[in-house]
């Protein structure tokens, strides 16, 4: 995942600049120690100088920790984002956006406005042709708006991503905006860039643009559900001894 790479990178260019800090402080000891070896006595080096210089290396190696811990902090808050992306696989979800899926004959946005309007819509496919045009009223507040996939001249779209378009005017003449929104089931999370994008259909969206999400809940195929106990179909009763049969020679006598 490019999460890992960019840890990886700034990982490694953090230890690169301690190893540099690092090499530079040893250096700088042991010009100061020979420095400190071959000074005249008479006139000595300025202490406050060289300590100083050593007051700032070590500033700077402090600087280069604190930016390695934040680096963590954001590596870990990035691969948490990440997990909690990857849980919207197989969610029901709201979001933000003008492109949705055509399924089986069958797309869905949820159109809100402030104001009762007048609205010209356009459905256009993803090579940005349009293919169906309708006159609607709006009511003031949120309302669904489907789409069966039958365009303009009669024929039905495949399936696929489409985008409505909306030109809304108030009572007063003055163009009024339309907030739309979709829904669908998130297919898949990429985590490849630098936050996670969701999946639905060929729709991509920002955890950002999710205005609510429904956990879809699936039967269980081999669950057909409590047909309940059948019940006791009831004792059929005793059907009695039926006897012993008795030894054909012990046959009663009829009579002689």
């Amino acid at each position: 995942m490019a999460v890992d790479g960019v840890g990886s990178s700034t990982s490694g260019s953090s230890a690169i600049n301690r190893q540099t800090i690092a090499s530079n402080f040893e250096t700088f000891l042991a010009l100061l120690t020979t420095q400190l070896q071959h000074q005249n006595p008479l006139d000595p080096l300025d202490t406050n100088q060289f300590t100083q210089q050593l007051v700032a290396f070590a500033g700077v190696e402090q600087q280069l920790r604190t930016n390695e811990n934040l680096e963590s902090l954001v590596k870990l808050s990035q691969v948490a984002h990440n997990v909690t992306a990857m849980g919207f696989v197989g969610a029901h979800v709201t979001a933000e956006g003008s492109t949705t899926e055509l399924r089986d004959s069958l797309a869905v946005w949820y159109l809100t406005t402030a104001n009762p309007a007048q609205a010209n819509i356009s459905i256009v496919d993803q090579n940005g042709s349009t293919v169906y045009t309708e006159t609607k009223t709006l009511d003031a507040g949120t309302q669904s708006f489907q789409w069966n996939g039958k365009t303009s001249t009669g024929t039905y779209a495949p399936d696929g991503s489409y985008k409505i378009v909306i030109t809304a005017t108030d009572a007063s003449g003055q163009v009024t905006p339309v907030q739309t929104t979709f829904s669908g089931i998130v297919d898949q999370v990429d985590v490849s860039g630098d936050e996670p994008v969701l999946l639905v259909g060929a729709t991509l969206i920002t955890m950002d643009q999710v205005r609510s999400v429904q956990r879809v809940q699936y039967a269980d195929p081999g669950d057909t559900g409590d047909t309940g106990d059948v019940g006791d179909t009831g004792d059929t009763g005793d059907t009695g001894d039926v006897g012993d049969v008795d030894d054909p020679d012990d046959v009663s006598e009829s009579s002689e």
